[in-house]
């Protein structure tokens, strides 16, 4: 034994001075991935805390308070249409509970007149426009957004519509798939290969993985975006299992895990945007920005966006 620790011990000190010297200076063996823009305000669906999720009047508030992202997801109807929808089943949007894939575009409900906002729970939100969207619309409507389009289920059909419409309206630089599963990641990649990708719970979990080992220096990262809840959150305005001790356990493991400054600083100079959900009080934008992050996504564009220019203001006047 005394022989091997002998060469053991060096190897491995040589090993961890080494991880740590390229976590702090990846670009010495990465050209980073410039971004055509960044995102400092991401509006979650659209701003669903200001206005009805994901209608057009929410995508209109959201980009007169200067958002650099709209956070969409993405269904499919019977006829074929991609629509812009959180939920498949329509009970909690309208009432009605049937599937976005059961009816066609046309025959779509209303929203409610009002609407729980999920990371403000007891907080509703109203709207004019009650209306369900299509993403060609909002293509059309916001020509040059960048929009992060998330797809929650393997359907190809809807997949490789998503990707038509990107080709069409010549967005593939400013189109971001995202997707919690990588089996669905998987086969969005191979429907448009061009658009910027976001990181699966997986491969998020086999980030952290690679961190802890010391081997994240040494790993290609094809990801552009890392969209990452943020772990002060949970028990307040997230809850994510309906057991609180639950919850308190997942807020304490993940607050240990994830809220590293080196980690995110790592991956903003390979060019990786680190974008903190939901995220709906001045003290969590507060955290995340003190944390490096680039962006925020949030259900509140005009409080954020008041965050950002007091901020900007008082780094000038210092």
């Amino acid at each position: 034994m005394g022989p091997l620790l002998y060469y053991a011990l060096p190897a491995l000190g040589s090993y961890v001075m080494l991880s740590i010297f390229f976590l702090r200076r990846p670009r010495l063996l990465y050209t980073p991935w410039t971004p055509a823009y960044r995102v400092r305000l991401g509006a979650h669906r659209g701003g669903s805390g200001e206005r009805l999720e994901h209608t057009m009047e929410a995508m209109e508030n959201s980009m007169t308070q200067r958002a650099d992202l709209l956070e969409l997801d993405c269904q499919l109807t019977r006829d074929g249409v991609v629509v812009v929808s959180h939920d498949e089943n329509l009970s909690r949007q309208s009432g009605l509970n049937r599937d976005v894939s059961s009816l066609d575009f046309e025959d779509l409900p209303l929203y409610k007149e009002e609407l729980e906002i999920y990371f403000s729970p007891g907080h509703f939100t109203h709207g004019s426009d009650r209306r369900m969207v299509s993403l060609e619309d909002m293509f059309q409507r916001f020509p040059r957004t960048p929009m992060s389009l998330e797809v929650k289920e393997e359907n190809e059909e809807l997949i490789h519509k998503i990707a038509s419409l990107v080709r069409r309206f010549d967005r593939n630089e400013i189109s971001i798939w995202a997707s919690e599963k990588s089996s669905v990641m998987k086969k969005c990649k191979a429907a448009n290969a061009e658009m910027p990708r976001s990181f699966t719970v997986s491969r998020g979990l086999w980030l952290l993985l690679l961190y802890y080992l010391g081997l994240l220096p040494f790993t290609p990262i094809p990801e552009k975006f890392f969209f990452c809840f943020l772990p002060t959150i949970i028990n307040r305005t997230y809850f994510p299992f309906p057991c609180s001790w639950l919850n308190q356990l997942t807020a304490t493991v993940s607050r240990w895990l994830i809220m590293r400054k080196s980690l995110i600083r790592h991956l903003e100079d390979r060019g990786v945007q680190v974008i903190f959900w939901c995220l709906n009080e001045e003290s969590d934008f507060e955290v995340a920005f003190s944390l490096g992050a680039t962006g925020v996504m949030t259900d509140y564009p005009t409080a954020l966006r008041r965050y950002l220019d007091n901020h900007r203001r008082a780094a000038w006047a210092s």
